[in-house]
């Protein structure tokens, strides 16, 4: 697919190196059309290097290629983000005083625009009034988040993450995604949970729940009714889907256990802790000091600690196996579809997919979703690369490297093909 990036002169600039990368990444052939303040921000060599073409702004640069008209007229999809006010207004104003603006004008294909400023910019009539002209004429308009801008300021106006714009740019161009799980009750799993030790500490992961997350938003897209059962996450819940907020494994558990018997297939896509501590401290946990720990005599400066001294040791006990359980449960029936997630590093006993195999069959569930995870992999990322294994099949698919939303609708036709198989509940 032909697609046209628009970056005008936000901050936000930055989040949209992601996204080229995005639709790089998936095969797409991207140009970039920056305005004059989006340079002031990222310059040209960062967009020329990443999309491997060159990044204009001016529509007198190469005129005998007619850029002003050519690159609109080549467009299959044309995505602005971010989209500052004073680029919706000279869009709505159908003005064509750059490169960019000209595009928007001599473009027939989609045009996605995605709004970032300060939230008094974003609700200002003008503005509101901008959107709503714009999207009379068709224009695809994705609503700003609210969170952190420039600043120490907050509030509605924030640029969507890469992921989140990706695929809604995917869905105003791919066919309408089919109802193929109406009828169906799904329940995923999302975030990564912690195990307190004392009141101010935990155990935890470095889960962000993202994934999960795009599997229940596809569900719902998909028809399905969704419950998500959202583990410490920080982001903005499907509209559709029901968010079910817990904090430890044992949290977890039982609320996966509360929907098993209404649930026609559940997704453990959560990073659940293996083990937590044996008891928990009712007051924070001091750290000790030697008895000749005050100030040195002769400077009146404390004395300084001891680095690598041994601290207080922390009894850990194991967590429920909360898959393996659901497994159990359903015993010889069919019903609820169990997908499982195998979050591994590979090692020197095995790669990433060997570990997912052998967990699969431990565990006795339907698929195993195996995915390589560590800093800077997988977890907070915006892309990810998976693996899926089925009980009924030797064959390994894998998906990626892809937005999570796409990942997220590999996932969703393994639920579709697994439902399909079996006996629907009685």
């Amino acid at each position: 697919m032909r697609v046209v990036l628009g970056v005008s002169g936000g901050i936000a600039a930055y989040k949209a190196c992601s996204l080229l990368r995005l639709f790089t990444e998936n095969g797409h052939d991207v140009t970039v059309v920056p305005t004059r303040a989006a340079l002031e921000f990222v310059g040209a060599a960062t967009w020329s290097a990443l999309s491997g073409k060159p990044a204009r702004t001016d529509v007198f640069e190469d005129p005998a290629q007619v850029p002003h008209v050519r690159i609109g007229q080549q467009a299959d999809l044309v995505v602005v983000a971010p989209a500052t006010a004073d680029l919706l207004a000279r869009a709505a104003a159908g003005l064509a005083d750059d490169l960019l603006t000209n595009t928007l004008l001599t473009t027939r294909a989609p045009v996605v625009l995605a709004p970032a400023m300060h939230t008094e910019m974003w609700e200002h009539p003008a503005t509101q009034a901008n959107v709503a002209t714009l999207r009379s004429r068709g224009v695809h308009i994705v609503d700003p988040a609210s969170g952190r801008l420039t600043g120490a300021d907050s509030g509605a106006g924030r640029l969507p993450e890469p992921g989140e714009l990706y695929a809604a740019a995917l869905a105003v161009v791919e066919p309408a995604t089919k109802p193929d799980l109406t009828g169906l009750h799904v329940v995923v799993t999302a975030g990564g949970t912690r195990e307190p030790l004392d009141p101010v500490r935990f155990l935890g992961n470095r889960s962000s729940g993202k994934q999960g997350y795009a599997i229940a938003a596809a569900a719902a897209a998909r028809g399905a009714r969704v419950t998500l059962v959202s583990a410490n996450v920080a982001l903005p819940a499907p509209t559709e889907a029901l968010v079910v907020p817990v904090t430890t494994a044992l949290d977890l558990r039982d609320a996966v256990d509360a929907r098993f018997g209404d649930a026609d297939a559940i997704v453990m896509a959560a990073a659940v802790a293996d083990f937590r501590p044996a008891t928990y401290a009712a007051a924070k946990i001091k750290k000790t000091h030697p008895p000749d720990a005050g100030p040195d005599a002769s400077t009146g400066v404390p004395a300084p600690q001891e680095e690598g001294m041994p601290g207080p040791t922390v009894e850990l006990v194991r967590n429920p196996d909360i898959l393996a359980g659901l497994v159990r449960r359903r015993g010889a029936g069919v019903r609820p579809v169990i997908v499982g997630f195998a979050a591994e590093t590979g090692d020197a006993d095995g790669t990433v997919v060997d570990h997912a195999r052998a967990k699969l069959t431990r565990k006795g569930c339907d698929a195993i979703i195996a995915n390589e995870v560590g800093v800077d992999k997988t977890f907070g990322q915006d892309v990810n690369t998976i693996h899926i294994l089925r009980r009924d099949s030797a064959e390994v698919r894998t998906v990626g490297p892809a937005a999570k939303a796409v990942v997220a609708d590999a996932v969703c036709d393994v639920i579709r093909d697994l439902a399909d198989h079996s006996v629907p509940p009685q």
